[in-house]
């Protein structure tokens, strides 16, 4: 069951690209690099594996916080970019 407290910016999907991955993400075994499309990303911005066991632990951990989500996707994508770089 999704988490509905963890409410996203609708149409961002930073967190699914600027970070990158490193533990299993569904079929995809080695993750995801840093300003990489997840690959369970869909067309809308939202994640298909949200309700599935193989959604990773830094997903299903990650909150909305206006400190790393700004206030809007450009932003957001900026930040966590430069979270990754330090």
């Amino acid at each position: 069951m999704t988490d509905k407290n963890h409410l996203c910016r609708p149409g961002c999907g930073a967190c699914c690209i600027a970070p990158s991955i490193s533990s299993p993400i569904g079929i995809r075994k080695n993750g995801k690099k840093a300003g990489e499309r997840c690959y369970y990303l869909d067309e809308n911005l939202l994640c298909k594996l949200i309700d599935s066991v193989e959604r990773p632990e830094v997903c299903k951990n990650f909150k909305f916080d206006p400190i790393i989500c700004g206030k809007n996707s450009e932003e957001a994508m900026k930040i966590m970019k430069e979270l990754e770089e330090n």
